[in-house]
């Protein structure tokens, strides 16, 4: 089966009824996307597939086979950090950040189809991550804080969502 995983093909021969998750930290070496609960519950696991944040935990590898899958790995360009990665670095929006990946990821999902959402819609998006340590109030403060710097160029103007 071919998958396409941070804008890489991949060839792999794997059972038909294994995990993305599993495929991507065992095969693929990707061990950024987490192993939590493993019943898409907790959302340590989020990827993007096309775009839409998944749990990886519970969606079978053959599901991903000819869409485009974004893990945590793949968000930075380079050693510039994805405008939502730079913000949880900045408001430390993190303790342990086992949960971190995951909400990136939602977060990243959310600024890309609404790039100026409210509090609400925040929460909402990340309904279902679970911090155990909990960060969520520097986690919301992260994700407003990126989508002000990613709605806004150097003269003010709207540009859009984050990248």
């Amino acid at each position: 089966m071919r998958l396409t995983v941070n804008d890489e093909s991949h060839e792999v021969t794997v059972d038909a009824e294994r995990t993305l998750l599993s495929v991507l930290r065992h095969e693929l070496g990707l061990t950024g996307t987490k192993y939590g609960c493993g019943e898409g519950n907790c959302g340590a696991c989020t990827v993007l597939i096309d775009g839409e944040a998944t749990r990886s935990c519970i969606t079978p590898v053959t599901s991903a086979s000819g869409r485009e899958v974004r893990t945590i790995e793949g968000l930075a360009n380079g050693d510039e950090l994805h405008p939502v990665q730079e913000a949880f670095v900045e408001h430390t929006a993190f303790q342990c950040a086992y949960c971190t990946p995951g909400f990136i990821m939602s977060s990243v999902a959310l600024l890309d189809r609404n790039p100026a959402p409210d509090e609400d819609q925040i929460r909402a998006a990340l309904s279902g991550h679970i911090c155990r340590c909990g960060a969520y109030v520097r986690i919301i403060r992260a994700v407003k804080s990126a989508a002000e710097s990613s709605v806004k160029n150097d003269d003010g103007q709207n540009e859009g969502g984050a990248r």
